[in-house]
């Protein structure tokens, strides 16, 4: 099995994204090195819908494809549909940064010639590429993760830094919601996450902060999130109903970052939206709990980490077996000093 694939010189190449929005912005950095190294070639990426506007206007991407996993290509006969569309673009080759096997599966489907990714999830054989997996790579971030793989597939890795591109009708849109704030700062809050309750700061906690943010700093805030979060937003809501907006289940994800791009300050669990906040440079407190802040934390410098150094913590379960203390410990206003400090600065 060979591993580099610079001397294949792909025309058309096809990426099979992550399938998280999270995980897709941390794999931005190897998509431009995929770019970087193959200039002239076309690059087309295949997401699932919810992770589509991460790419929509990358520069690094000349095509989104949409995988539509709960839809028109659910189930075997959804796959095989899935394939033959593939294989209508008669693609030199994919670079699986999805881990999965099916993703490998589909690939061979579609008839790509060559297949590169890492040989997990017993996939190895259907790689005409593989990269070893090596356990100590699961303890960097994952950024380096990603970018490791096109490394060792021959690739010249570019930059280590986060991409990710808004649309300019977003932006504008954004510009306009927010006209009638007049004084204050705008903050947003992410009280979300959707590994497991073990990720999420209480809503009462937040709530707590929003009433701080509303009293000491006349702040307005945007509570994110999708319907699934309606019930932990209108418990936050109750805290400052006159300073809060809830956008639960309002918003598309390229509005949502178009707000998050133009916060002050964004408070946020561990989550797909406080890696959108990393990639946009927004300055953030971002908390944690169950999760490891050093392998997926926020990848920006414009970021404090909240965090309790416990020794049950990271457990990295979705939900405590025992007190939740790793969250309960984090006061509201720890971390309204945290939002403090950003905002002067």
């Amino acid at each position: 099995m060979k591993t580099s694939i610079t001397s294949l010189k792909p025309k058309k190449i096809l990426v099979r994204s992550t399938n998280w929005i999270g995980d897709a912005i941390m794999t931005t950095p190897a998509v431009h090195s995929i770019r970087k190294n193959f200039p002239d070639a076309s690059i087309s990426i295949l997401v699932h819908p919810w992770v589509a506007d991460v790419f929509n206007s990358s520069p690094d991407v000349d095509e989104v494809l949409i995988y539509d996993k709960k839809g028109i290509h659910s189930g075997l006969s959804g796959m095989w549909k899935l394939s033959r569309e593939l294989s209508r673009h008669s693609f030199d080759i994919a670079i699986l940064l999805q881990n999965a096997f099916e993703a490998a599966f589909i690939a061979r489907l579609a008839a790509i010639p060559a297949l590169a990714g890492y040989k997990s999830d017993g996939r190895g054989l259907l790689l005409t590429h593989g990269v070893r997996f090596k356990k100590e790579i699961k303890k960097i971030h994952q950024v380096h993760y990603y970018q490791e793989m096109v490394k060792s597939l021959g690739l010249t890795p570019g930059r280590d830094k986060l991409s990710l591109e808004l649309p300019e009708s977003k932006k504008k849109w954004a510009r306009e919601f927010i006209s009638f704030i007049k004084k204050g700062p705008v903050v947003g809050l992410n009280p979300g996450a959707a590994f497991g309750p073990a990720k999420r700061w209480p809503p009462e906690k937040f709530g707590r902060l929003a009433l701080l943010l509303s009293e000491k700093l006349e702040a307005t805030m945007f509570i994110f999130g999708t319907e699934a979060d309606k019930s932990a937003n209108a418990k936050i809501h109750g805290f400052a109903p006159g300073n809060i907006i809830d956008l639960a289940g309002k918003t598309s994800l390229a509005e949502a970052m178009a707000l998050i791009a133009i916060c002050d300050a964004f408070v946020t669990n561990d989550s797909g939206l406080m890696h959108v906040g990393a990639a946009l440079k927004t300055p953030m407190a971002a908390i944690f709990g169950s999760t490891n802040s050093i392998t997926t934390g926020p990848f920006s410098e414009n970021a404090i980490v909240i965090r309790k150094d416990l020794d049950c913590s990271p457990c990295l379960k979705t939900h405590c077996k025992t007190d939740f203390e790793c969250m309960m410990a984090i006061t509201e206003e720890e971390v309204f000093e945290a939002v403090s400090s950003i905002i002067k600065k």
